[in-house]
């Protein structure tokens, strides 16, 4: 089987990789976790986890129902490494909605006129209106950390977005926009992992791109961006919530859990919705490179 980008990601297991990061991935088993600083040393069971998932499904369309009713404006964002799971959890949270009310806003690179306009411009143009929920697969956050890993903006550009952020986000709140803020944190092993299990399947091939396969070589510069990130952009009003992830099934939840309590929507399940799992959710400070 061809490989993408030329095996690229499996010659960097096999003869880049810090050894303990290869010794992890070869003696894991299916289930394992390999971060041995996760409080969970193996995934969740599927049977709780569905049970669990099945009920936070019934809240998720209570939720949307009382969004379109009251005209309420939901934005959420998704941040994190590649492959920590954003996509996979935009898609358990949508699964039940009506996509019209629950858009999926993933933005590719600027084109050269929006180079060219304040940076915040074509992000707004997507923002909810009333009665919707949108969810942000990477955001304007992208100026935190993938530019300027990858040399796409200026230290002084980076530095005018830090200055502007923590406003632009108080305007959306004081506009009435509930907004929602995930960092969802992944182990270098575990995000290896996942990148050899996508290259070796046709059907999640087309997820990678040349930005993982390069991106593998600058762990330590994703986590410097990340860290001057999270404690610039942390603020009362948009606070950053981070979730644990290598374990997809617990961060799912997590997630959709901290979403649903968040809100206080028409004929809660509060029994349902429960409490996000203390030990893999948190602010900033639980965040780990």
């Amino acid at each position: 089987m061809d490989l993408p980008y030329d095996g690229a990601i499996s010659a960097y297991y096999e003869t880049e990789a810090p050894e303990p990061i290869r010794k992890a991935i070869a003696r894991a088993d299916r289930d394992d976790l390999l971060d041995p600083g996760f409080p969970y040393s193996e995934q969740m069971d599927r049977k709780p986890y569905d049970k669990a998932m099945d009920k936070l499904q019934i809240e998720m369309v209570k939720l949307q129902h009382w969004v379109k009713e009251s005209g309420a404006r939901v934005a959420v964002i998704f941040e994190g490494r590649d492959a920590a799971g954003k996509g996979g959890t935009i898609k358990r949270i949508r699964q039940n909605l009506n996509p019209r009310g629950a858009r999926v806003v993933a933005l590719p690179k600027p084109s050269d006129q929006e180079a060219t306009q304040w940076y915040f411009q074509r992000y707004i143009a997507h923002l909810p209106a009333a009665g919707e929920m949108v969810l942000f697969d990477r955001s304007w956050y992208n100026r935190g950390v993938v530019e300027p890993v990858f040399g796409f903006c200026t230290d002084a550009q980076r530095a005018h977005f830090f200055a502007q952020v923590p406003d632009f986000e108080r305007m959306l709140v004081e506009e009435g926009i509930r907004l929602f803020k995930f960092w969802l944190n992944i182990g270098r092993a575990e995000q290896l992992r996942r990148f050899l299990a996508r290259e070796r399947d046709p059907l999640k091939q087309w997820k990678l791109s040349r930005i993982d396969v390069e991106g593998l070589r600058l762990w330590e510069a994703y986590s410097a961006a990340i860290a001057e990130t999270l404690s610039l952009s942390h603020t009362a009003h948009a606070p950053w919530t981070v979730i644990r992830a290598d374990d997809k099934r617990r961060a799912r939840l997590a997630v959709m859990r901290r979403l649903l309590s968040g809100i206080d929507y028409a004929r809660k399940d509060a029994k349902a919705v429960d409490t996000p799992d203390p030990a893999i959710t948190g602010g900033p400070e639980i965040w780990s490179a």
